[in-house]
């Protein structure tokens, strides 16, 4: 009998040895003419080989962060024992350090999407965060927030990030290093809601609308700054932040009163935060939360977003780019659309080329699909099919992106038989005798 990491290699090896797929729809930007990014043109391929996760069999909520000594830290949700726990382990020079437990509790809330993140700042401080309830309510918890200084063998008290001591839902958070030793930290924060968010339509019933705050935290977690950044946002999708050469950048998914949930921007200038702004005006009218955030990642004044969509009842995924640090974004450009696309997106940028990570599920199943794009988003380079995942529906979660030193590492959920685990894979430049051509790519399987 194959393991599940067996079985999901092979269909890894399966659909990797095909030519690479293209989107459903030829990728458009808007009413631009950018027809160029539709044909992908020439360019040397990257190959993709299975990445060895160092997690036990019940890890699923992942999250993936390149930092800036040039090494990754993944951390998870496990089960343990009547709870769970959070855990974390480090890839450095092509080997996985030992894993390590962060935190672990009875009472959390462990969720598909509204999953912990973990972030380093230049002092070589770890930070962490996990969901914590707060009282009986479904969505009832708190964010706790933690810090380590001996690279996680022992780890702070936790700080609640909020304090208002309401039983309401508080989480989808994003962090960024605010200086050598503190942590900026973004959250979606329902005090206002009295418990009606998660798409109650609370704010129609009389209650308020969701929020998004931020605040910094220093080395003895000593809250500072906290601000409301836009008082009426989507209720359930992801944040994502990104450090620009003018300050973080924030996107999230806004609220209007008429229901359009499009994507926007805040950008903290050192003294304030700018006036949120949106990133295409998609029009997106949507009754409810869709659980779909946007995504992020920056080079000095250059930003890339990417998100999912549905205006006219069109499921799509999209990217735009800036080059002013987020002022104000190009055309954005349609990836994939129809109706398996999924959207759950991830994107990083890199000197040579930007990368965009996404879910589509069909009769077949689902599937991760990455697309490479010239930094400018101007020509796609190469499309691949990841893997194809026996999970299906939201179980499976968010697939995460990261980029070191030109190389991708991919890291996601799968569920087999109810019980979740995780897999990974890498892909880097091919070799430069190699004779894959740049819509092919390969896998190799010891």
């Amino acid at each position: 009998m194959r393991t599940p990491l067996f079985a999901s290699l092979i269909a890894i090896a399966l659909v990797a040895c095909q030519p690479s797929t293209t989107p459903t729809e030829p990728a458009t930007a808007g009413d631009a003419d950018h027809s160029a990014a539709a044909a992908p043109a020439p360019s040397s391929p990257y190959t993709l080989q299975p990445w060895s996760m160092p997690t036990p069999a019940n890890a699923a909520q992942p999250d993936l962060v390149a930092a800036a000594d040039g090494s990754l830290l993944l951390s998870w949700i496990a089960a343990a024992g009547d709870g769970h726990a959070l855990q974390f382990a480090r890839y450095r020079d092509g080997e996985w350090g030992a894993a390590r437990t962060i935190a672990h509790g009875d009472d959390w809330f462990v969720n598909w999407a509204d999953t912990p993140h973990i972030a380093a700042t230049a002092d070589g401080a770890l930070w962490a965060h996990w969901l914590q309830k707060s009282a009986a309510a479904t969505y009832a918890y708190d964010v706790a927030l933690v810090r380590s200084d001996d690279d996680g063998a022992t780890w702070s008290e936790p700080r609640l990030v909020n304090d208002d001591g309401t039983p309401t839902e508080h989480g989808f958070v994003a962090m960024w290093p605010a200086s050598a030793d503190s942590l900026g930290i973004a959250w979606l924060d329902g005090r206002a809601t009295a418990g009606g968010g998660h798409d109650t339509h609370a704010a129609h019933a009389g209650a308020g609308m969701m929020t998004l705050r931020s605040a910094r935290f220093d080395a003895e977690l000593g809250r500072s700054g906290e601000t409301v950044l836009d008082a009426s946002t989507c209720d359930c999708c992801q944040t994502d932040a990104a450090l620009t050469a003018r300050g973080p950048l924030l996107v999230y998914r806004d609220r209007t009163t008429e229901e359009i949930r499009d994507i926007a921007v805040t950008r903290f200038d050192g003294e304030r935060w700018t006036d949120p702004a949106r990133v295409h005006a998609d029009g997106w009218k949507m009754p409810a939360c869709p659980v779909n955030g946007p995504t992020i990642d920056a080079r000095d004044s250059e930003v890339v977003v990417g998100w999912y969509t549905a205006t006219g009842g069109t499921p799509a995924v999209k990217i735009a780019r800036s080059i002013d640090a987020g002022d104000s974004f190009a055309a954005p450009l349609t990836i994939d659309s129809g109706a398996a696309v999924q959207g759950r997106i991830d994107v990083v940028l890199g000197a040579e080329a930007a990368w965009a990570l996404w879910t589509r599920e069909d009769e077949a199943g689902q599937s991760l699909q990455l697309a490479r794009y010239s930094p400018d988003l101007s020509r796609e380079l190469q499309r691949i099919e990841v893997a194809r995942l026996q999970g299906r529906g939201r179980g499976t979660g968010f697939a995460q992106l990261a980029l070191v030193d030109g190389v991708v590492h991919v890291a996601w959920t799968d569920v087999v038989d109810g019980k979740p685990a995780l897999h990974g894979a890498v892909l880097q430049p091919a070799a430069a005798d190699a004779t894959t051509s740049a819509a092919t790519v390969s896998l190799a399987i010891d």
